[in-house]
């Protein structure tokens, strides 16, 4: 009796499993479609400048810099509509899939060192619509809002529901566009535990998008956050991932510091061939070089600082 209704209950996870694989890979948009390259990205431009003077620097970088990355997109961006709607048409001209980054969620970081974000919710909703009019009818994959939902702890409870109707909102707006897939942030395997995170992605409409992603801006391997994927997709229906592996190549640092670390590598390079289906494609979300902020010595965050990229090269996976 109890030993056969067990074999059925597992023939029949086996079953959803599988459905679950089947159906993922179906619906991956990186599945055969290349991602676009930034031919003038700050490492590009930089390789440039040490051609002469530094020669192996620069074949360091020329190789980074012919790796995809994604564009990050929020309150320090002049123009979203203008910049997004750039971004997919020099992707679409070459056929291959722009990735860019919606990170402009009020109370951002906590009002550390990414602190900032729009100023209410009606200001939110104004950056959603014009990142959705940029976009367009064009192809294209959001990773949506870094670090919100895992670092909501700081805020009241009010403002925590806010944070996850408004994330559910971005989310059916942008999903709504043809030819958009959207990945909501589910933090990395150290921040919050899969039961909880699944219920906060379950409150902010993961239902209505392509999946979520993992690791963004972090240094955990690539392993740990497919397992940690593999459980939030039990709880969330079988929902696909992806992985930042822009700077996992040599793991968390030994003490845990996640501002500009000393010592990481980059990780994987960009692909949808990952090896199990419902991790959709290991992604440089974080543009490897850029700053995390004013620590360990580096420049504002978000601003490209070379010998760290330089450093992440030397130290590649």
């Amino acid at each position: 009796g109890a030993r056969r209704a067990k074999a059925v209950r597992r023939r029949a996870a086996i079953r959803a499993v599988r459905r679950y694989r089947a159906a993922a890979r179906a619906s991956n948009p990186f599945a055969g479609v290349p991602l676009y390259v930034e031919p003038a990205s700050p490492a590009a431009l930089q390789a440039r400048a040490w051609r002469a003077t530094r020669p192996g620097d620069a074949a360091l970088l020329d190789d980074l810099a012919s790796q995809p990355a994604a564009l990050w997109l929020g309150d320090f961006t002049p123009d979203v509509e203008a910049a997004a709607a750039e971004r997919v048409a020099a992707a679409r001209a070459e056929g291959s899939l722009p990735v860019l980054v919606a990170y402009d969620i009020p109370r951002r970081d906590c009002g550390l060192h990414s602190a900032g974000g729009a100023a209410d919710a009606g200001a939110y909703r104004a950056f959603i619509g014009a990142l959705a009019r940029g976009i367009g009818r064009d192809a294209a994959a959001v990773i949506l809002e870094p670090d919100a939902l895992a670092g909501m702890d700081c805020l009241a409870p009010r403002e925590r529901t806010e944070r996850m109707r408004l994330i559910a909102e971005a989310t059916a707006r942008l999903a709504a566009l043809p030819g958009t897939s959207v990945y909501i942030d589910a933090g990395n395997p150290a921040w919050i535990g899969a039961a909880e995170m699944a219920r906060r992605l379950r409150s902010s409409g993961v239902r209505r998008a392509a999946g979520f992603a993992l690791n963004v801006s972090n240094f955990r391997r690539t392993a740990e956050n497919r397992a940690y994927g593999l459980a939030l997709s039990r709880r969330l229906g079988g929902a696909p991932f992806v992985i930042d592996t822009s700077r996992n190549g040599r793991g968390p640092a030994p003490d845990g510091e996640w501002c500009n670390p000393p010592g990481r590598g980059l990780g994987e390079r960009p692909t949808a061939a990952t090896g199990d289906p419902l991790a959709h494609a290991y992604l440089w979300i974080k543009r490897p070089g850029e700053s995390d902020g004013s620590c360990g010595g580096g420049p504002p965050a978000g601003t490209f600082w070379p010998e760290y990229a330089l450093g992440l090269a030397q130290r590649a996976a």
